[in-house]
């Protein structure tokens, strides 16, 4: 059999993997690649394979750059099925049609400068339309049920504790009568976190596909997000100014509304509004709200209603969040999105990040090439929306609110297994990360794949 890194691979983004056990072929993953150009533009390459032969997508959650180009595969010819847990299939549903929406609208503005140059015009990488016909292909899986794929592919989802309804896979593979056990971890999830669950600990596997997206940093106690949230909150006020948080739509948004309904429970929060601005995050909030069969102990026993607490106000329509420019008393802005590439953020970035009242705090990873990375790296002017802004703000992180499993968490998960993989393959990190975290697992044989690269196993 063979593993083919068509992404992900020496980079974040773009997780895609393809499988091939004789004339059998299926897919872990089909995500966009997200960062600087010269990766964005990976999008709109030919897929390393013939989707029309590929029969199964085994989906680790619905994440963009796990998910996103799903509907360029279904608009190139895959008709098979994609299997993925409910809460995955939910948020998938909004997270492709505001994909879609995004391609169409940058393909708009970018056909009107093309014209302008008497250029050839582009075509979006795919369309509302695209998404339509892939929403149908979605099969839903449970945790811990076995699943026999093809004739030769077995797979079991685990609960990874990344995202709600995350999933690492463990694949069972009869290469011509020989059993192989092949783990691909998906993104690992902290410990000890809010709202969801740990990752599952897996006891087998002959070879193992493992993210090292952190895996040379250490992230700051879980406990103390809320002391530096309060910090940054009571910091704004005092000033008259505002807490403006980049915040990713799925799990970052709900921990936030998490950790500020626990502090306004407690009587320690400013009176100051929270608005949630972002029509993708009130979405999947709301799916939070219909899946608490995915929540932890702590979720389903402390808080009735996680998502609704006093002083949180949902702006959905642009009319709302336009109006927010003229809000004259301190507040706090939850707005996508999470890197600062597109969404609302963006134009409260454009009016407050030149005031020195105001406090930026990033909640996420930020990928090279980002806006939001050039701003957490300092940069004193950003070019952003056709305009030089300058950063007068102050610039905070808040390194315990990643979604993602640090290097001590990936070990810690990693020494779980019983039976220890033949090769671990570092995966969907950059270059760095992957080679410390290789120095770190020094008694398994790691290898760090490109993208292209095939590992015959």
């Amino acid at each position: 059999m063979k593993v083919k890194f068509c992404g992900a691979a020496k980079i974040v983004t773009g997780s895609n993997y393809l499988i091939e056990v004789g004339s059998e072929r299926i897919l872990v993953d089909c995500g966009m690649f997200q960062g600087r150009k010269n990766i964005t533009r990976l999008n709109y390459q030919p897929f390393k394979y013939e989707p029309k032969r590929i029969s199964h997508v085994l989906l680790t959650h619905a994440h963009i750059d796990h998910s996103g180009l799903l509907p360029k595969l279904v608009k190139q010819g895959f008709k098979g099925e994609i299997f993925a847990t409910d809460a995955t299939i939910d948020l998938c549903r909004i997270m492709l049609e505001d994909s879609a929406h995004i391609q169409e609208m940058d393909t708009k503005y970018e056909n009107e400068r093309l014209k302008f140059k008497g250029k050839p015009l582009r075509q979006p990488l795919y369309s509302k339309e695209d998404v339509s016909k892939t929403l149908p292909l979605f099969r839903k899986v449970v945790y811990n049920q076995e699943i026999q794929v093809t004739k030769h592919i077995k797979v079991t989802y685990r609960d990874a504790g990344h995202i709600i309804g995350s999933a690492i896979l463990e694949i069972i593979v009869d290469d011509n009568g020989e059993e192989k056990r092949i783990v691909f971890s998906g993104d690992l999830g902290q410990w000890d976190v809010p709202i969801i669950n740990d990752p599952t600990i897996v006891e087998k596997a002959d070879y193992l596909i493992l993210e090292s997206t952190y895996g040379n940093r250490l992230h700051e106690d879980v406990k103390d997000r809320e002391v530096k949230l309060l910090e940054y909150a009571e910091r704004a006020y005092s000033r008259g100014g505002r807490l403006l948080i980049p915040s990713f739509a799925i799990e970052r948004t709900q921990e936030l509304l998490y950790s500020f309904n626990k502090l306004i429970r407690q009587g320690k929060f400013p009176d100051m509004k929270i608005f949630l601005d972002s029509p993708l995050a009130i979405k999947a909030t709301e799916i939070f709200k219909k899946h608490p069969e995915f929540f932890d102990q702590e979720a389903l026993t402390k808080f009735k209603n996680p998502f609704n607490f006093p002083n949180l106000v949902y702006t959905s329509s642009t009319d709302e969040s336009k109006s927010l420019n003229d809000y004259d008393k301190p507040c706090v802005i939850i707005a996508g999105s999470g890197m600062c590439t597109a969404g609302r953020i963006r134009h409260h970035l454009k009016y407050g990040l030149s005031d020195p009242k105001n406090i930026v705090v990033f909640v996420g990873y930020q990928a090279y090439g980002t806006l939001g990375r050039w701003i957490l790296e300092g940069k004193k002017t950003v070019r952003f929306m056709g305009l030089f802004v300058d950063v007068k703000a102050d610039i905070e992180k808040i390194n315990s609110f990643s979604a993602h499993a640090d290097y001590e968490d990936i070990q810690k998960w990693v020494h779980g297994f019983k039976q220890k993989p033949k090769k671990i393959f570092l995966v969907h990190g950059e270059l760095r990360s992957a080679m410390e975290l290789k120095q770190k697992l020094g008694k398994y044989e790691c290898i760090i794949p490109g993208i292209g690269d095939i590992a015959k196993i």
